[in-house]
């Protein structure tokens, strides 16, 4: 067979935000299986709203600075800017038709079972009188009507927010006897910031003194916020007639380019003067933040031509570009709070119950444990537990010296971050780099940065010459023991979140391995102080050496086949989207090396390709659990390097503009272990997809029930899957 020249182009090359469309389409199509819990299938619809929510605020938004900028360049894909934009709006569209059909079919399954969100013209009279009641002593006080006349402009619609656009007229207007009143026009802002979007009507009869019998008939019962207050008008504007109501939803670009995407090159550091107080950069970008310009305007299907020529011409979009007409309810997200105070465990999936690891489970002493031999774990078949105690123990035991660690997305209540101040009121020396850049948890991780800076914790931002993410997932105990200072390590592929830990599954190792902690310690001091020049002995870092080191590994294993052998390649990621790495991917499968992929998200690799990547395939598995661990398999590296786990996916941004860290798992049986979870996945046939060659997907499933194998529920029995006689 001809072999294809080493180029990237539409035919080799699948755009990444059509990439992205594709995984978002496998999450949807999670709610459309009917084998699902209902409640599990209203969550993914929700989750769905919410990954376009977040890919129109940074990804549609970045493609809105191009064109701005001029930068119309197209990537290898061909794709210019505008042919992106118009693409994705196309192929949304038809995914949010889709997404309708599937609610009002989970709706239907949810009212058969009780549950119901009802409109308040449906209810019977003393519902609606105890709705009207809450809504005046409740609701009215907060809202704020926006008259749009020559004395008063039109208002500034903040992101995501839910609006009404409301039309009136006065009651005691006389026009002239040739000429028709001109209708007012008013915007209201739905205040879900600061109200439940959805209302049990159980709560609001008990608030309002209904009887035990008013209270169980509007249990499980529920209006949508916007829907009461529409029907209350009259009690906003005295002395007018309402003409129309219509809900409106506006995104705005709340893209922040820490990782320099939008130069899509290598990596550099932009003007030091911007950046010279990270804190102050990051509450300035906040701002900024919420005064993007609009990249969507969500409206009702039937929205009226009076209303939709009003919003466009205020709000500057482009409509046949940035208008998206939605059948019902706007915002889907908001489906997280039905899914939340619903208590009907009939209709979701039974509770899982993580385990702890074997090597802990007898040991009164986490350091003790660790210090016989590297731990491995899960999560969430694992419990996160253990991680938690590594730090909280750190804080408490008398011989512990100094902690370090850093620091991505934690959440609002972080036992970690608790054991951290603890550690420091025991006089423990506590260092910690906090990434203030972690997208849509600035704001949260900057104020658990202020709180441990009060406490004395030595905080950094990032490397001072190279201001970027760190994403890397790495802590440090210092201990004194008998024989002297050693050095206990945690390295995972996911974050210091206990509540995500639950959710999302990621790998996470104990060591206490001299070289790898001597690794760790010069990555802290390179992140804390100066050392550009600094080498690892095991670790692959970004952005110095994480993308050579992934490249010579790859190389090893062409050679590895052109000498005689063979080569069976696993990579597991979230996204696959660099250039160099799916160059090298197609070059490594022209030797003949056989190449799994495991990438739940994107992949801009052409699987399948003859002459280029016909040993090559690709899947993702979407499933209860959120797919997020890392795991690298090179089969003719050194023994005790030939599997890696890490923070970083092979896309730029990872590679090249962010501090990641990937490690080696050394041990042979933990190895295994890894091997086992990775050949268990590319056995499933009830979570997998399989990619094809023109970037879509083809969802796998078993020839009969005994043959099926979901590799979640296989790892809620066994952490790491089926058991191979040939590892």
């Amino acid at each position: 067979m001809t072999l294809l020249p080493l180029e990237l182009n539409a035919e080799t090359y699948v755009n990444r935000e059509l990439a992205w469309i594709e995984f978002n389409r496998r999450v949807l199509a999670e709610a459309q299986d009917a084998r699902l819990p209902v409640l599990e299938r209203l969550k993914f619809l929700a989750i769905f709203s919410n990954n376009l929510d977040e890919f129109y605020m940074v990804r549609v938004a970045s493609y809105h600075d191009k064109i701005s900028n001029g930068n119309l360049r197209p990537r290898p894909d061909g794709y210019s800017p505008n042919e992106v934009i118009y693409t994705v709006r196309d192929l949304v569209t038809d995914l949010i038709n889709q997404q309708r059909q599937t609610l009002r079919q989970v709706f239907a399954e949810l009212a058969q079972n009780g549950i119901e969100i009802l409109k308040v013209s449906q209810l019977p009279p003393t519902l609606r009188e105890a709705a009207r009641r809450y809504y005046q002593r409740d609701v009215y006080p907060v809202l704020t009507p926006l008259a749009v006349d020559y004395a008063r402009p039109f208002p500034f619609i903040s992101n995501m927010s839910l609006s009404l656009a409301v039309w009136l007229k006065r009651n005691d207007e006389v026009p002239p006897a040739d000429e028709e009143a001109p209708p007012q026009f008013v915007r209201l802002k739905i205040p879900d910031d600061v109200l439940p979007r959805i209302l049990s009507l159980a709560s609001i009869v008990k608030r309002h003194g209904g009887s035990e019998h008013e209270i169980n008939n509007a249990n499980n019962k529920f209006i949508w916020l916007e829907d009461l207050i529409a029907q209350n008008l009259d009690l906003l504007f005295p002395g007018m007639t309402l003409l129309e109501t219509v809900s409106f939803r506006v995104t705005r670009n709340a893209d922040i380019d820490y990782e320099f995407e939008q130069e899509e090159g290598v990596s550099h550091a932009p003007n030091t003067a911007i950046v010279s107080n990270m804190s102050q950069f990051i509450e300035t970008s906040l701002k900024d933040r919420r005064f993007g310009s609009v990249v969507r305007l969500t409206v009702p299907h039937d929205i009226s031509e009076m209303t939709l020529s009003r919003l466009i011409s205020e709000l500057g979009v482009v409509p046949d570009r940035d208008v998206y007409y939605v059948d019902g309810m706007l915002g889907a997200s908001s489906l997280f709070q039905l899914y939340g105070i619903v208590e009907r465990p009939d209709l979701r999936d039974t509770p899982y119950i993580p385990r702890l690891p074997e090597p802990i489970q007898n040991k009164v002493n986490l350091f003790d444990a660790i210090r016989e031999r590297d731990i491995l774990m899960q999560h969430p078949y694992d419990t996160f537990a253990p991680v938690e105690d590594f730090f909280r123990s750190a804080a408490r035991d008398p011989q512990v010296l100094a902690i370090k660690t850093t620091l991505y997305r934690v959440g609002k209540n972080s036992p970690v971050v608790k054991a951290l101040l603890e550690a420091r009121d025991n006089d423990k020396q506590v260092t910690v780099l906090v990434e203030l850049k972690a997208r849509f948890d600035e704001e949260n991780n900057l104020e658990w940065a202020r709180a441990l800076e009060q406490k004395g914790v030595h905080v950094t931002y990032g490397v001072e010459e190279l201001p970027l993410k760190t994403h890397a997932k790495v802590a440090l105990v210092v201990r004194r023991e008998e024989d002297g200072v050693r050095r206990y390590v945690h390295l995972g592929t996911g974050n210091y979140n206990a509540s995500t830990a639950k959710l999302y599954t990621d790998f996470g190792m104990f060591t206490c391995n001299d070289e790898i902690a001597e690794d760790i310690s010069r990555l802290f001091n390179r992140l804390t102080g100066y050392a550009p020049a600094t080498q690892y002995n095991r670790l692959l870092v970004a952005p110095e050496h994480l993308q050579s080191g992934l490249l010579a590994l790859l190389d090893n294993e062409i050679r590895a086949v052109q000498a005689g052998g063979s080569s069976h390649v696993i990579l597991k990621m979230n996204q696959l989207e660099e250039d160099a790495m799916i160059l090298k991917l197609y070059e490594a499968s022209q030797a003949g090396v056989q190449i799994d992929l495991i990438i739940r998200g994107l992949c801009c690799l052409r699987p399948d390709v003859p002459g280029l990547s016909e040993n090559i395939r690709v899947r993702s598995i979407v499933g209860r659990f959120l797919e997020h661990g890392r795991v690298f398999y090179f089969p003719n590296a050194p023994s005790d390097q030939r599997i890696y786990c890490g923070s970083a996916d092979w896309m730029r941004r990872n590679l090249l503009n962010r501090v990641e860290v990937v490690f080696p798992v050394s041990d042979p049986g933990l190895q295994r272990r890894l091997l086992r979870a990775l050949r268990t996945q590319l056995m499933d046939n009830v979570g997998a997809w399989e990619m094809l060659r023109d970037g879509t997907y083809r969802h796998l499933t078993p020839p009969d029930e005994d043959s099926a194998i979901n590799s979640q529920r296989v790892f809620m029995q066994d952490s790491f899957g089926l058991r191979f006689d040939d590892l």
